[in-house]
């Protein structure tokens, strides 16, 4: 049960990530009403349920080599993939894509961050 509820949780944050990359970011567009935010922030949470780790575990030793820093490149690749799978997405260069994924990336830290501060001390 708690599983379901981190994934649900995961879909609600990746939603709000979604949309405030849209708001900030001009040539991040967003067409698509909430059931669209909806599946995108699903289809987001699927990505990086599933495909992260093995992204992770495959560039292992280039993430080692690079300290840390490759993982903006695998962000990088996660948001493309959203692009790629969800039609409601559009990203128009990779300048947008770089600060999409530095957005998305803030905006979920800070939300699961603060929601274990909370959930914590009640």
């Amino acid at each position: 049960m708690k599983l379901i509820g981190r994934l649900v949780f995961s879909v609600f944050s990746n939603a709000i990530a979604i949309m405030a990359a849209s708001y900030v970011i001009t040539d991040f567009i967003f067409n698509g009403d909430f059931i669209d935010l909806l599946i995108a922030a699903g289809i987001l949470t699927v990505i990086n349920v599933f495909a992260r780790p093995v992204m992770k575990l495959v560039f292992g030793p280039v993430i080692v080599l690079t300290l840390g820093l490759f993982i903006l490149v695998i962000n990088a690749l996660v948001i493309y993939l959203l692009d790629f799978f969800s039609p409601s997405i559009t990203i128009n260069g990779l300048l947008p894509l770089f600060l999409a994924t530095l957005i998305i990336g803030a905006v979920n830290f800070l939300i699961n961050h603060s929601a274990r501060f909370i959930f914590k001390k009640s």
